[in-house]
């Protein structure tokens, strides 16, 4: 088996959000919410980092290198489908791969948008059903996203796909295609979810859900000075982590310190991934880690509280090993993945604030009384793994059917060959009103007649 791997970190470096990305800065501009996100600058975010990308040195080698050959193209979707023209530019299959889970703006590449009513956008904190006011938003979200994406940030993203592939196609005898064509080619797409965390909208046969494929099974053995900590919790474990770019160490100071009296009064033991060394005076049942291997951490039978920042991944590891979870959202998804865990029966929300570290004790001491929390993850945990095959195995199946069958067309949904205004029936419409208003103009027509004939009879009879 042969693997190459291309780093072009060194060409985007410029571009990540570390600055950004940290809890402090975002607290005090008080910009802790779903709503805050602008997908503007998400879309030309991910237009730069498509540029950067294909910018790189040794992207580039590969790129003009005309005896490169593959089998398919898998690429990363996040808000920009410039990706797309590599599957033209090896003549192969295209599979998406997507972080997030059933999207409208992503379903419709290879079916068409979800219903508003019933489906939320993933930077959205409304979990179905919806009320009035939540369906407004949700149909609003669809149709200012798709006004960003068609009028604002899509020609810009064609204009990086031609600068990129227009010579690169010309050197070896051919035009570029179509850019709003070719990104609708799609074989499959996969997406990061799982249909045990439930309100996932009807699917298309080429979207995939493989959430989980990321877990490795078995899973990986603690390191030994963890297995003892945790082995010997006789109270159990209470696990928190902010994941892999929020870092616990860019809490507020004042803040930090609460949390650290807090989890001092606990029972239980208190595995804290925080990246620092500056917690110089910890209680005895705390122990911190700068880097967890959070899925033998969620294994381990004593582990019976996950304090999360919400990520997908982490909520999809609370539910493969059956760990309750406090969520404290920060950012893009995490808010509708702690409400869908608060709806679902195997969460608890609890806002970052200057009095998160109260809100936490509270939540900590309800999931801690009421076993309701960790039945129902159970639960959940036991629909997730009632699977055919594993999510990882299903993953290298659809790769391999895709492959063999030269791009899977015969799971490509219909809807992709009817125009919009045929979906809605929009001709149909137009067709009625026309019959009805030829028909009302001649009955209009035939009654202004009758009525002059029936006049000059009148007026000839009064003669």
């Amino acid at each position: 088996m042969k693997f190459r791997q291309i780093d072009i970190f060194k060409s985007v470096r410029h571009l990540t959000a570390d600055g950004y990305m940290n809890i402090t800065s975002m607290m005090e501009k008080n910009d802790i919410s779903s709503s805050g996100t602008n997908i503007q600058e998400m879309h030309e975010y991910a237009i730069a980092v498509a540029d950067a990308a294909f910018q790189d040195d040794d992207f580039k080698k590969l790129l003009n290198d005309p005896y490169e050959k593959f089998d398919v193209v898998i690429a990363d979707l996040y808000e920009s489908e410039i990706y797309s023209g590599l599957s033209f530019l090896y003549n192969c299959p295209m599979i998406w791969s997507f972080s997030m889970g059933a999207q409208w703006s992503t379903l419709q590449l290879i079916d068409e948008f979800t219903n508003p009513a019933y489906t939320a956008d993933y930077l959205s904190a409304n979990v179905p059903p919806f009320n009035f006011g939540q369906r407004l938003q949700e149909l609003w979200t669809q149709i200012k996203g798709n006004y960003i994406k068609e009028i604002i940030t899509g020609p810009k993203a064609e204009a990086v796909f031609g600068k990129v592939f227009e010579p690169i196609l010309a050197q070896r005898g051919k035009s570029l295609p179509i850019y709003k064509e070719l990104m609708y080619n799609a074989s499959i797409i996969f997406a990061n979810e799982h249909h045990a965390s439930g309100n996932i909208p009807s699917l298309p046969q080429n979207f995939k859900l493989v959430g989980g494929q990321h877990i490795d099974r078995p899973t990986k053995p603690l390191p030994k000075d963890l297995q003892n900590l945790m082995d010997n919790a006789k109270e159990g474990v209470i696990y928190f982590s902010l994941g892999s770019v929020w870092k616990s160490k860019d809490i507020p100071k004042p803040i930090k310190e609460g949390l650290v009296i807090m989890f001092g009064e606990l029972k239980q033991t208190v595995i804290w991934k925080y990246e620092d060394d500056d917690l110089k005076i910890l209680p005895k049942n705390v122990y911190v880690v700068k880097w967890a291997p959070q899925p033998s951490i969620l294994e381990h039978p004593n582990c019976l509280i996950f304090i999360t920042h919400g990520g997908l991944l982490s909520f999809i590891e609370a539910v493969h090993y059956g760990v309750p979870i406090i969520g404290i959202p920060i950012f893009l998804d995490q808010f509708i993945n702690t409400n869908r865990a608060s709806n679902n029966g195997f969460g608890i929300k609890v806002d970052l604030s200057y009095n998160v570290t109260q809100d936490l004790k509270v939540a900590i001491q309800e999931m801690l009384k009421d076993q309701k929390f960790t039945k129902k993850v159970k639960y959940l945990s036991s629909v997730y793994h009632d699977r055919p095959v594993a999510s990882g195995d299903e993953l290298v199946h659809w790769v391999e059917h895709v492959i063999k069958t030269r791009g899977a067309l015969h799971l490509r949904s219909p809807a992709l060959y009817v125009s919009w205004y045929k979906k809605m029936y929009l001709d149909l419409i137009a067709l009625a009103v026309a019959a009805i208003c030829i028909v009302t103009l001649i009955i209009n027509r035939l009654f202004v007649a009758f009525f002059k004939q029936t006049m000059n009879l009148v007026k000839i009879k009064r003669q």
